[in-house]
């Protein structure tokens, strides 16, 4: 007998943590209740501690009152259940010094010893910090336990988690009821959000996007994402109440970062860089599927023709590059007992996997806010940002349309101008093809944008919780586009006319804001928040375009199409 139980002890300390199974080899290795009172190594407490018991009990809030859905979850494992509509609840536990879990959303979760109780009873305290959380609703903010409308906020930690160009790539994924869709890989480019699905066959579905408090009308990606706080998504009808028609598909309230009263100067610097490599090309046919195809077709004369079906040529491989991007963004911040500050530069640089595509912005962003006495503030805030897009003439069609079995090289190993195939000829892209072309081949966009937003705040003397807000936005863009294509590139004819095209664009807006707000606490559980706004906004755009042929030289690009 000394032995089992020399058995027993060694089993425990292998084991222990898992009371089910302690409980098992007891039953197994002692073969009596009898002979366990006389042991000097166990006794009562042990032999009730390891049985299974039922636990049953009501989970309430502060005030007393049932909490229906609370998940009760034996500690460190899968197994639990849910309170029933009056709080209670009944669960069994592998031995009475378990520990249950409480969790319900808006409180903080409890854990629970069972000590030998049969009935545990839990009072859940109300997560106040999450429910004082202030979320952007439009022309104001509120708390999330006064929110009655769908609301999804995201903060920049989140944004910041993943390198991106705009934030509509850091977003993606992480915003529950919102869709977005990436529909270009050209670098710079925003994904399609589509908040409140498709609702109109010929007008925009994109939703409001709101720098600020100004109804923005740039490019999202005119923002750099080190520059956000946060981001507040309205997604119900809430928005139309607030925007009107504008924000039928939806609003994207996006804050930019602040100051803080009191706080020293800081300077903070962030970087990364990063290769870009296609990880999954089209999946097209090799040379001996092709082959089989073809001669399924009864296609087999191959006579003048670039065609050699012993070849298997990658079209996508001699077209992609290796990409990079890099980004550097540098921060100062700070305060006074009065006042805060924040002011900030960025640069990104990308250069893109297909030849010539490549992204550049340098951005400019600060912010002030100031308070002058104990009835007025002032401040304001800018972002500024000018971009360049190149490579927009380049695709991919040219590239996905060449047969695996065609020979790109001449017999000296060069690459050919043009391949023969059986329906026609096509000029040879590939990476190398298109960086020989430098100054022959040429698309490039060139875009600033300033959007500033200046305020003044005065509480009304002799009224608590009153007080008025004049907004003023001051936004302009200027877009400048310019395309050449030398003589005979990418087409059959060596003798095909140069030509050269530019666009340009310009972009004002204003608008006007008149707020006034009446905010007061009552009896220290009683708020009221009434809002009167009236606004002004205009916006006026101009575009220009000329197009040529047959510049004089390749140094002219196009720059002088007067001499076209």
């Amino acid at each position: 007998m000394f032995k089992q139980i020399h058995a027993c002890i060694s089993l425990l300390k292998c084991i222990k943590n898992k009371p089910m199974v302690v409980a098992m080899a007891m039953m197994m290795l002692i073969p009596s209740a009898s002979y366990l009172k006389a042991s000097p190594i166990a006794g009562n407490e042990t032999e009730t501690a390891m049985q299974p018991i039922t636990v049953t009990g009501k989970v309430v809030d502060q005030e007393g009152i049932a909490l229906p859905g609370v998940y009760v979850v034996l500690q460190g494992t899968n197994t639990g259940v849910v309170t029933d509509a009056n709080g209670n609840y009944s669960i069994q536990v592998p031995s009475a010094d378990a520990s249950l879990e409480f969790s319900y959303i808006g409180f903080l979760k409890e854990t629970v010893a069972v000590a030998g109780q049969s009935v545990v009873d839990v009072t859940l305290m109300a997560d106040v910090t999450a429910l004082e959380e202030v979320v952007v609703i439009g022309y104001g903010t509120q708390r999330k336990e006064a929110v009655t409308g769908s609301v999804a906020s995201v903060d920049a930690d989140i944004i910041q988690d993943i390198p991106a160009a705009n934030i509509t790539q850091s977003l993606q994924g992480r915003i529950s009821g919102v869709e977005m869709s990436q529909v270009s890989t050209k670098p710079g480019s925003a994904m399609q959000v589509r908040i409140r699905g498709i609702r109109s066959v010929n007008a925009t579905n994109d939703p409001l996007v709101v720098l600020d408090g100004i109804p923005f009308g740039g490019n999202i990606g005119d923002i750099n994402p080190n520059d956000i706080k946060s981001i507040d998504i309205l997604k119900d009808a809430s928005a139309t109440a607030i925007y009107g028609s504008r924000g039928a598909n939806g609003v994207i309230l996006v804050t930019t970062n602040k100051g803080t009263k009191g706080q020293k100067a800081q300077v903070s610097y962030n970087g990364y860089y990063g290769l870009k490599k296609v990880f999954a090309p089209y999946p097209m046919m090799n040379a001996a599927e092709f082959s089989a195809l073809r001669d399924a077709a009864g296609i087999y004369e191959t006579d003048g023709l670039h065609e050699d079906r012993s070849l298997d040529t990658d079209w996508q491989d001699l077209f992609y590059r290796n990409g990079s991007v890099n980004n550097h963004d540098l921060t100062i911040s700070g305060g006074t007992e009065t006042g805060a500050y924040s002011f900030s530069a960025g640069y990104l640089n990308e250069k893109a996997v297909i030849p010539s595509q490549g992204y550049n912005r340098m951005s400019i962003r600060g912010s002030l806010d100031q308070e002058v006495g104990d009835f007025f503030k002032f401040g304001f805030s800018t972002n500024n940002s000018y971009s360049t897009n190149t490579g927009n003439q380049v695709g991919l069609y040219g590239v996905l349309s060449m047969s695996p079995i065609v020979n790109p090289y001449n017999d000296d190993g060069s690459l050919r101008r043009i391949v023969s195939m059986p329906l026609d000829d096509q000029f040879v892209w590939t990476k190398d093809v298109i960086e020989d072309l430098e100054d022959q081949y040429l698309d490039e966009s060139k875009r600033f944008a300033t959007y500033n937003n200046l305020y003044g705040e005065i509480k009304i003397p002799g009224i608590e919780g009153l007080k008025y807000r004049l907004n003023l936005g001051l936004n302009f863009i200027q877009n400048n586009t310019g395309a050449y294509t030398g003589r005979g590139v990418g087409s059959v004819n060596e003798e095909t006319e140069s030509t050269a095209s530019i666009s340009n664009s310009h972009h004002y807006n204003w608008a006007v804001e008149n707020l006034l707000t009446y905010d007061r606490l009552f009896a220290g559980k009683h708020q009221i928040n009434i809002v009167a706004l009236y606004s002004a906004e205009q916006t006026k755009y101009n575009r220009s375009s000329v197009a040529a042929k047959d510049i004089p030289t390749d140094a002219f690009q196009f720059y002088n199409l007067g001499n076209a």
